[in-house]
This record gives structure tokens, C-alpha cells and sequence, in this order.
């Protein structure tokens, strides 16, 4: 079983986006055997093609700029790599992240580029297996949640590498507790 543990970024802007689409622009993922070892690393910028313009608010959010989007491929080929890496299809797995929102959004680009969404089915919402470990009622977010865990917020918080970098510490540190049913 691997747990792919993935944070994405994705355009936006201060009020509704334009043409009413969010798309992904980054994808990071880290892979964790299930030894809970980490077994791998996936980082790619993914190229807009709905609104292909990073607002200025997106790139204070996240730190990418234009030209990491303008150089990157578009959804289509670097979900087909993500997979590859991930081994949807020849391994057991599971897609991890903090909250749904990342799951959904993965969702909606595979719709939007007319792809299949099967494999996003074995998803767990960490968040809330979070709270079910820690018994409470709300879960603060990923950078404080960390530094509550005791570890060290590395990279860039809103950076999608960083993210699921720092998620895994947390996702490490109670390998054996997660209930990843939900």
C-alpha cells in the first residue's frame, strides 16, 4: 500500500475567478510505503489553459510566478505523470491530503480536460482523521497544526512540494493511528 500524501496550488484571486474556473498549478506529492517510509517525491507546475494569466494575488499566495506556469505542460500530461509515479493501478493506494478541497479539485481538472476520475475514489481527508486522533472538534491549519506537532515548517507554506512535505511529517508521526476510511 502507498500513501500518497498531495497538496496542490491553483489560480485565484481575491473574489470569484475569472470565467467562474479555479485550475491546479501545481501538484507535490510525497509517497510513503506502508512501512511509513518515505519512497519518493513528485513536484510539477501544471500550465492553466481557462484563465492562463496568474493574478498578482495568486503569485503573493504562492510564490509561483508567471513564468513557471508559462514553461510547464498543461493538466492532461502532468496528471498522467503524477499517476505514473503514484502506480494508480499497480499498487494499492491511497490519496491523502489536509482537507477535501485538493481531492475535489482534482476532481474538476480531470473533468475539465476530459479524464477519468475513478482513481480518485481511495481518498482519505487527513484533516479529519486528524481531529478523530487528537479528539476535537476543529483542526487549525496545515502550518499550525505542525508546529503544534513540534516539527519545523519547511519551504514554503502554499507551496504544494512544501505542504505535502511538511503534511508527511504529521502523516509519519501517527502512521499507526490514521483511520483512512473517510
Amino acid at each position: 500500500m502507498n500513501f500518497i500524501i498531495f497538496d496542490l496550488e491553483a489560480t485565484c484571486w481575491r473574489g470569484r475567478p475569472p470565467k467562474g474556473i479555479t485550475e491546479i498549478i501545481e501538484i507535490g506529492a510525497i509517497k510513503v510505503d506502508r512501512f511509513g517510509k518515505v519512497d519518493g517525491t513528485f513536484s510539477e507546475f501544471v500550465r492553466p489553459v481557462v484563465n492562463p494569466h496568474l493574478s498578482g494575488f495568486c503569485t503573493y499566495l504562492t510564490q509561483i510566478e508567471q513564468h513557471h506556469v508559462d514553461g510547464a505542460e498543461k493538466f492532461d500530461r502532468v496528471c498522467d505523470r503524477f499517476m505514473d509515479w503514484a502506480e494508480i493501478g499497480e499498487e494499492d493506494y491511497m490519496l491523502c491530503s489536509w482537507g477535501s478541497d485538493d481531492s475535489n479539485l482534482l476532481r474538476n481538472d480531470c473533468r475539465l480536460h476530459k479524464l477519468e476520475t475513478e482513481w480518485l475514489r481511495d481518498f482519505s481527508d487527513l484533516k479529519k482523521g486528524y481531529q478523530r486522533i487528537k479528539k476535537i472538534k476543529n483542526a487549525s491549519g496545515l502550518k499550525s497544526t505542525v508546529k503544534k506537532e513540534g516539527f519545523e515548517f519547511t519551504g514554503i507554506h502554499h507551496r504544494a512540494i512544501s505542504d505535502a512535505e511538511n503534511l508527511a511529517k504529521v502523516f509519519i508521526k501517527y502512521f499507526e493511528e490514521w483511520d483512512l476510511t473517510y
